[in-house]
């Protein structure tokens, strides 16, 4: 017996909620044998007890399997989330965290990012929900490999899909393939809150949340509906994006929504088959505009081919490639994001109370006087 028939027979454990076993994932850390005992060392990413308990009896049975008499296993795990300290208007208590993924304009990978995101806080530990708001674009069933499924009905509500430990809703499991959306302002902000409301949410850590590109009725609806934790604006390094995506973190200052930083899409390029990077957009010319909003930028993501055909064959490069440069860099954002959230609730959390409208039940919101702090932008609903 030796270190390879002990890998080997935990290679049979599967990680809840996955398709990949711990060794795969790299929780494997350490492995002593004493004649016929074995005494392994395994590091897991969910703080979720139950998490534990099955990785534990899984991995005590495969080992006694594989000819073990003794197995002593030491099992770390990160500490459980903590509560939200968020208040406001919350159309989906059951949600303790809210992260808005934005961009000024489309086209800048914010959809991948998103998916790669929510996925990597799930490989994390946390019990996540990706919710595709991008109403006329919704791509994210693609990217999850779940094109063509139809959620099923509870009642009134819809269920989630599932995939990657993630749960998932998006309009374009709803409609028809192909089928546009030709709708004004209101729909678009009625279907929000519906999104909220309507869907049948688990008990999550976080929702990652996928806008529609811009700073319009969807950000704002979604503002006013709950707490958003932070933000998050994604872009690309040419000089035309990032003009755009000033607007983006402008629109978070406006909303009160702390910005937990920047993702610069297209930052370099990695040759498929020399792993070479070149910088053929540019790179790292989002520091400045993240200086000037006083925040960071979280990662800068290569174009790497491997990004693209995940996202087209429902094979996110954070799960399928774990140890491609693009996933390395995807898990590093997750767990400053992550960092972020928890900094923000130890702080006292946020509160969109103050981006409410004010009016008079019958009365327009467009025809009265915004909050003082709002009146450069307009009227009481935010618009001007």
């Amino acid at each position: 017996m030796n270190e390879n028939s002990i890998k080997e027979a935990l290679s049979n454990v599967i990680y809840p909620g996955f398709t990949k076993d711990i060794v795969t994932f790299g929780f494997v850390k350490e492995i002593n044998i004493d004649a016929d005992k074995a005494l392994v060392h395994i590091d897991i990413s969910s703080s979720a007890p139950e998490v534990k308990a099955q990785i534990n009896d899984d991995a005590v049975a495969e080992l006694k399997k594989a000819g073990f008499s003794s197995v002593e296993l030491n099992i770390t795990s990160p500490q459980m989330p903590k509560e939200s300290s968020s208040k406001g208007k919350n159309l989906a208590p059951g949600i303790k965290n809210f992260v808005m993924v934005s961009s000024g304009k489309g086209g800048v990978g914010k959809s991948t990012t998103s998916v790669n995101l929510a996925i990597a806080l799930a490989m994390q530990g946390k019990k996540v929900g990706l919710l595709d708001a991008d109403i006329y674009g919704p791509n994210i069933p693609r990217m999850m490999g779940l094109e063509g499924v139809k959620p099923d009905i509870d009642g009134q509500q819809v269920i989630p899909l599932k995939a990657y430990g993630v749960e998932m809703m998006s309009m374009g499991s709803l409609m028809e393939p192909g089928q546009s959306l030709i709708w004004r302002g209101s729909m678009i902000m009625k279907a929000i809150e519906q999104f909220l409301r309507d869907i049948q949410w688990g008990e999550l850590d976080c929702l990652v949340i996928d806008m529609p590109p811009g700073t319009g009725d969807a950000q704002l609806t979604l503002a006013q509906s709950v707490p958003v934790t932070v933000g998050i604006t994604v872009t690309t390094p040419q000089t035309v994006a990032l003009d755009d995506s000033r607007r983006s973190l402008d629109m978070f200052k406006k909303l009160n929504i702390p910005i937990a930083g920047i993702i610069e899409n297209m930052s370099g390029f990695i040759a498929p088959d020399t792993g070479k990077e070149y910088d053929i957009f540019g790179k790292g010319t989002t520091q400045p505009m993240a200086d000037e909003f006083n925040t960071k930028i979280m990662a800068e993501m290569p174009i790497e081919p491997a990004i693209r055909e995940g996202g087209d064959s429902g094979q996110p490069i954070v799960y399928a490639k774990s140890d491609s440069e693009s996933a390395k860099r995807y898990m590093a954002a997750a767990e400053d994001l992550w960092a972020t959230i928890e900094k923000i609730n130890e702080e006292g959390g946020v509160d969109n109370e103050a981006i409410q409208p004010t009016t008079a039940p019958g009365q327009s919101a467009c025809s009265t006087p915004a909050p003082k702090q709002q009146a450069p932008q307009g009227g009481g609903c935010g618009c001007s």
